[in-house]
């Protein structure tokens, strides 16, 4: 495993087939690009790793002429040959994993282990479409009038249009790409400005595959930028679905402007995740789950472990070994190994940092583990942390907002179960939640309709590390909508219900006559 002095830049970039200076829009083996020119700067050391061209709106209107054009040709070709595609591209995601992982790595800043898991994501998924691609199944009934048949089928949308996050700057294109290609969906994404080189890497990748299997333009498109290019595709008929993963404020605004037009808005924003600790739960496991949960991805994943609801009888007990655990985090460079915690994004993530730690003690609540920024040799990019844990209140401002970064709120209960779900169910965000009980019956009511009200809900494991065979998302401020495993691809096509009167005769539905 290579650390930091022994990842070569260079080799990196070259293996991903970028350069210096990368063209931020393409349809494919094309690529364009006459918009602002943006550097991408590596939290991990501030060093600029390379730059990109963004998309002006005539670039914008260059990718999407080419994916309307695309759609039929792509929706005509049957579905297990779209899978094949698929499958030759979570292939070559195995043989550019490691340089993709160190991309992502030391672009974005998470662990080097985190950034290969991202790329396997990657792969996982696309096994998962392949499958999928001979399963597009629909459902057959029995019709009321005789002689007829009844049954449903799906047909893919048309222009899917994808806006994903920085912190999973692969992944999450992915998870809706695979899906939507093999329900007949041509792409359009639109990465993350702060970590554009990710996604002209994964356009990379893709672009060989659909060259070598002769398949036009627009399958696939690019267009890097700001937040102007999200609010074209948001305003854009031509798009009937917008995913878009990221911040609920930033959902509201996508989500009104896809209403405005009638369109379909897939969303998966903000969390607040909980772990409850029940008298029976078992220590080790908690203190694992919520370690990791709470500092890994340095705390900016939308699943990171934000609250931890603690049964009055266990608080002194779970809180000393939290604060001893947390003494022996190494903090440094993330593409070392011996290193649990990465940098934050960038400088106005760490000043949100700074600024939640100053609220939740102006708020009443009580620092148990000490943040800071660190400087000095390994920390000159200025955006490594201390994860901090504070005692706090559910109720405080700041407790029920979404930081992003390694801030853990230790939260007393007492009484039942029923009172420790009612705080985690007490913030807007519904994304993911976990219990620690060896209590058959604390577990099952977690699960039940009066438990958790998120979207994922977790026994004895933590709130982080989804798997792509369920379905990933969550409720209320989290938007509702569901990517990866399950049954998620019915979102990527429209439903049709078809009768079929194989008779001479023409009766009504509900028994109506109507004779001539």
């Amino acid at each position: 495993m290579p650390n930091s002095s022994a990842l070569n830049i260079s080799n990196m970039l070259n293996q991903l087939q970028l350069k210096d200076q990368n063209a931020g829009c393409s349809t494919g083996q094309n690529w364009f690009s006459r918009g602002t020119i943006f550097d991408s700067f590596s939290p991990v050391d501030g060093q600029r790793i390379a730059s990109v061209i963004g998309a002006s709106e005539a670039d914008y209107e260059t990718a999407m002429t080419a994916a309307t054009a695309a759609f039929p040709v792509w929706r005509q070709m049957p579905a297990p040959f779209r899978g094949e595609i698929v499958r030759q591209f979570g292939n070559k995601l195995r043989d550019l994993k490691l340089p993709l992982g160190q991309l992502v790595s030391y672009e974005m800043g998470k662990s080097l282990q985190e950034g290969l898991g991202e790329v396997q994501e990657m792969i996982d998924i696309c096994d998962f479409a392949v499958g999928l691609s001979r399963q597009l199944h629909g459902l057959t009934m029995h019709s009321e009038r005789p002689g007829h048949r009844m049954y449903e089928q799906y047909h893919p949308l048309g222009v899917v249009g994808i806006i994903s996050a920085f912190n999973f700057p692969v992944a999450v294109w992915a998870w809706n790409t695979a899906l939507a290609w093999v329900c007949g969906d041509v792409c359009i994404w639109k990465p993350s400005e702060k970590a554009p080189l990710c996604g002209v890497a994964c356009q990379m990748i893709i672009a060989d595959i659909l060259k070598q299997n002769n398949l036009p333009e627009g399958i696939s498109c690019l267009v890097n930028g700001d937040h102007k290019v999200g609010e074209m595709m948001s305003n854009d008929k031509r798009v009937p679905l917008i995913s878009a993963t990221g911040s609920t404020r930033m959902g509201r605004l996508v989500a009104q402007a896809v209403a405005k037009r009638l369109g379909k808005s897939l969303l998966e924003l903000g969390g607040n995740n909980a772990i409850i600790v029940t008298p029976d739960a078992d220590i080790k496991m908690t203190i694992i789950g919520a370690v990791f949960g709470a500092v890994g991805t340095a705390g900016q994943r939308c699943t990171s472990t934000r609250r931890l609801i603690i049964h009055e009888s266990m608080f002194d007990q779970v809180k000393e070994a939290l604060v001893k655990a947390y003494g022996q985090l190494r903090i440094g460079n993330p593409l070392d190994e011996n290193n649990h915690v990465g940098p934050l994004i960038d400088k106005d993530a760490v000043a949100m940092y700074q600024s939640a730690l100053k609220a939740v003690v102006e708020q009443g609540g009580q620092l148990l583990v000490d943040g800071g920024v660190l400087e000095g040799e390994g920390y000159e990019s200025g955006c490594y942390v201390k994860p901090a844990i504070a005692e706090a209140e559910n109720s405080y401002q700041i407790v029920q907002h979404e930081t992003f970064a390694p801030v853990l709120y230790l939260i007393k209960y007492s009484g039942t179960v029923t009172d420790a779900i009612a705080i985690q169910n007490g913030v807007d965000q519904g994304l993911s939640s976990a219990i620690m009980t060896n209590n058959l019956r604390e577990a099952e009511l977690f699960l039940s309709q009066a438990g958790s009200d998120c979207g994922i809900a977790n026994v004895n494991i933590g709130t982080s590390g989804a798997e792509i065979g369920g379905a990933f998302g969550g409720e209320k401020e989290t938007g509702g909508g569901r990517e990866s495993g399950s049954d998620a691809w019915k979102v990527y096509m429209r439903r049709q219900t078809n009768t079929i009167n194989y008779t001479t005769d023409l009766p009504l539905a509900q028994g109506i006559k109507f004779d001539l």
